[in-house]
């Protein structure tokens, strides 16, 4: 509902810019009004582009744990997240919107899996901390599909902005933790 508002909004701005170009081009070529219009127009797929890439992720290799198998997930999950908020932003169906979610979720709880095995093999010492984050993130991101049945509209930029900052901070963060541990088990 939000961005049909939002697209709305930017299509009468447009018509009426258009007006007033038209307007304006009436009272002579040497007044500056049409003028400024049209670079306001020219200008809006720019900022446009720039406001809407901020909300997709990008994969930087500050993140790599050094371990392939574990980075590719990241990766996927990346892939698995944008996907998902581009079925926020662009008018794709809930049909679509439902299933980004689904595969993000379902990846998450196999990329967890496969990490704690991991961490399990080589006997990682802070293996129980970590797993304890893995499970506090999938009941929190139980509760928001709760609440998505409930109120999809209002849940899911939510949900969304919430799997994005874990994700980039547990990678960041607690996952470069084990790292060094498991590369020098062998992993």
């Amino acid at each position: 509902m939000r961005n049909s508002i939002q697209t709305f909004g930017l299509s009468l701005f447009i018509v009426l810019a258009f007006m007033v170009i038209g307007i304006g081009f009436m009272f002579g070529l040497d007044n500056p009004v049409p003028w400024i219009m049209i670079a306001i127009l020219i200008a809006i797929p720019y900022i446009h582009k720039r406001i809407t890439a901020r909300k997709f992720i990008a994969w930087d290799d500050k993140l790599s744990v050094g371990i392939a198998m574990i980075d590719d997930d990241h990766k996927k999950l990346i892939n698995l997240i944008n996907n998902l908020q581009t079925a926020v932003l662009y008018p794709t169906g809930e049909t679509y919107e439902r299933q980004a979610l689904k595969e993000v979720v379902d990846y998450t709880v196999y990329h967890f899996k496969r990490e704690e095995e991991l961490m399990q093999k080589y006997d990682y010492p802070d293996f129980e901390a970590h797993k304890k984050t893995h499970h506090a993130m999938i009941a929190k991101v139980g509760e928001f599909m709760d609440a998505y049945e409930n109120n999809r509209d209002a849940t899911i930029n939510e949900l969304t902005l919430y799997l994005k900052t874990w994700l980039i901070k547990h990678i960041a963060g607690t996952d470069q933790q084990y790292s060094e541990f498991l590369k020098q088990k062998g992993a």
